[in-house]
């Protein structure tokens, strides 16, 4: 692995007592210092991926590092680069947020003097909430803590898995704020989200997985360059009661009576073209309104044709 990389994964393969393929063959590398976008399906094979780097799972077969280190010739360095927010919300019940900081910073051996509880507490929003016992946090606090957790250690990688999954707006924004500070740090952080439009916003790479096998890992804006779909709304001098077909159009559609929604394939047609068609069967058009793709059209599309072809 070179220093350019956080994580390398080379042909990566699990297989589960019962012949369950969760990961198949796959390879990637997440650069040092992105924030990396791990992308897919629910049981596409994500959180294997993760619960092997966090060596709760073992591989089959294929090899892993993290900052240079093998997680299976080298587990315990391997595991002191790394820090992971689970999906599931785990705590302690009985242990205020203080305590389980300091308790886990004494089991990665972080000396008292080097612990930055009150810091870490203070960094997500939970400075006031220190001393109250665990069960009494809301469930958006509970996932924040479990973010403090993960950095008690200070690894130079942190894996978020669904991190803001049930969490209201304003704390997804905290969180947010919180893991762009750190990178700006210069701390690598890898996120599987099913908020697309949170990926398409904070992450400089994004790979999908589907079915345990890597189907895309491209920079997001060229990710989003892939869509083949592209939208025109045009709002027409007169209300119709059918929306036009044409084998130009991949739909049709009115939203309302003189609004028609027009989806086409981009490789296929130009906008220009689109309108020449839909003057041609006899209607005018009095205002354009283009949609740009977006990740979700290009998760949409790879995972539904992986889907078919599965």
């Amino acid at each position: 692995m070179t220093q350019e990389n956080a994580i390398s994964i080379n042909n990566l393969s699990k297989i589960y007592a019962g012949g369950k393929q969760a990961l198949d063959d796959v390879s990637f590398n997440v650069p040092k210092g992105s924030i990396f976008g791990l992308l897919g399906p629910n049981g596409a094979g994500k959180s294997t991926l993760i619960n092997i780097l966090a060596g709760l799972v073992n591989k089959t077969s294929g090899s892993a590092e993290i900052c240079g280190f093998d997680i299976h010739e080298n587990p315990r360095n391997a595991k002191l680069n790394i820090g992971i927010v689970p999906q599931e919300i785990v705590f302690d019940p009985f242990f205020t947020p203080a305590e389980t900081l300091e308790l886990v910073a004494g089991l990665y051996g972080v000396p008292k003097a080097e612990r930055k509880t009150m810091d870490l507490l203070r960094a997500v929003h939970l400075e006031d909430k220190a001393h109250a016992y665990s069960r009494t946090l809301s469930g958006g606090m509970k996932r924040r803590l479990l973010v403090a957790k993960a950095m008690v250690h200070s690894p130079p990688v942190i894996i978020l898995d669904e991190p803001t999954a049930g969490v209201d707006i304003e704390l997804r924004q905290q969180l947010w704020d919180y893991v762009v500070s750190l990178n700006k740090q210069g701390v690598t952080v890898v996120l599987t989200t099913h908020y697309l439009e949170e990926a398409e916003q904070l992450c400089d790479r994004i790979a999908i997985i589907n079915h345990g096998k890597l189907i895309a890992n491209k920079p997001t804006a060229e990710l989003v360059g892939m869509a083949r779909e592209k939208i025109v709304l045009l709002t027409l001098d007169r209300d119709i009661e059918t929306a036009p077909q044409h084998d130009a159009f991949e739909k049709s559609q009115l939203i309302s009576p003189n609004i028609l929604e027009i989806s086409y394939n981009k490789d296929r047609m130009n906008a220009g073209e689109i309108l020449s068609v839909v003057q041609a069967l006899g209607l005018s058009i009095v205002d354009v309104t283009t949609k740009e793709a977006d990740l979700e059209d290009v998760f949409l599309n790879l995972t539904s044709d992986k889907m078919k072809a599965a």
